[in-house]
């Protein structure tokens, strides 16, 4: 049984990478191609006012490394024991490993638990709120996508959930965009696999909903109805069920657990 990994290139590696060593035949067919941002000068702007902000949540781990891309060589580093006291909030182990890797300090990062298996803006609120209070400042660094429907791991439901929470309990949200989200460009090679993965038994995996309506763009005519995926979010289940998928699993993000939900459909 194939695995059909749609996260952007260089996700979709990694994970091929994974479930290759749990024994299974994965490969990458991305549904998301991620840019730099449209603006640059506002993420700059916002490194150069970080300390305005009581905290940064980022949105995925692209959000991450497209910010720390365009961060400007006088920008202080984000170290605890620094003067600047800005906490960076993300929802999952994939974004926080993103923060370790730019620089960023264990010490400043406010994160679900990674054995918790919940990784959204409802994980990251039960762990946060108690620190947001009346004027508390969060700037939400998102992307943008090419289609108006949440992004990783249910981004745009999840970021305006996370917003609302803060704004309820008297704290200010602003938002900066650190990269873009685009349709991929696909060749008949893709098509091709994709249409074959549709019909042949193949599991696909998704953790986006822009993704499965990338998939719906690029693939207007295709029928689902045979076609079995699994989802690492009930937004995402849903949008697969949306689409026509026959067979829709939901699963942790998890690889233990997506595993075995691959495994469950054989």
């Amino acid at each position: 049984m194939r695995v059909i990994l749609t996260r952007p290139e260089r996700d979709a590696r990694s994970w091929v990478t994974s479930l290759a060593e749990s024994g299974m035949h994965a490969v990458a067919l991305p549904l998301i191609v991620v840019g730099g941002p449209s603006d640059p000068q506002a993420v700059v702007k916002a490194w150069n006012a970080l300390d305005r902000y009581d905290a940064l949540m980022f949105v995925s781990g692209n959000a991450v490394d497209q910010f720390f891309k365009l961060k400007p060589s006088a920008a202080p580093e984000w170290h605890a024991q620094d003067a600047i006291k800005t906490r960076a909030f993300v929802t999952g182990p994939g974004s926080r490993a993103a923060l370790l890797r730019n620089g960023v300090d264990s010490a400043c990062i406010d994160a679900p638990d990674a054995q918790g298996g919940q990784f959204d803006s409802e994980a990251l609120w039960a762990l946060v709120a108690a620190q947001v209070q009346p004027g508390f400042r969060v700037l939400i660094v998102r992307g943008a996508g090419s289609a108006s429907v949440a992004g990783d791991h249910g981004e745009g439901v999840g970021r305006d959930w996370f917003a609302r929470r803060v704004q309820s309990r008297g704290g200010h949200v602003e938002f900066v965009v650190s990269y873009q989200r685009a349709l991929p460009a696909w060749g008949p090679a893709e098509l091709d696999m994709a249409r074959t993965a549709a019909n042949d038994g193949s599991v696909w995996l998704f953790s986006s909903s822009e993704a499965i309506a990338n998939l719906r763009t690029l693939m207007p005519h295709q029928s689902w109805h045979q076609a079995r995926a699994v989802a690492t979010h009930p937004r995402i289940a849903q949008a697969a069920r949306d689409a026509g998928f026959g067979v829709v699993c939901e699963s942790r993000p998890l690889l233990g657990e997506v595993v075995a939900s691959i495994e469950s459909l054989q």
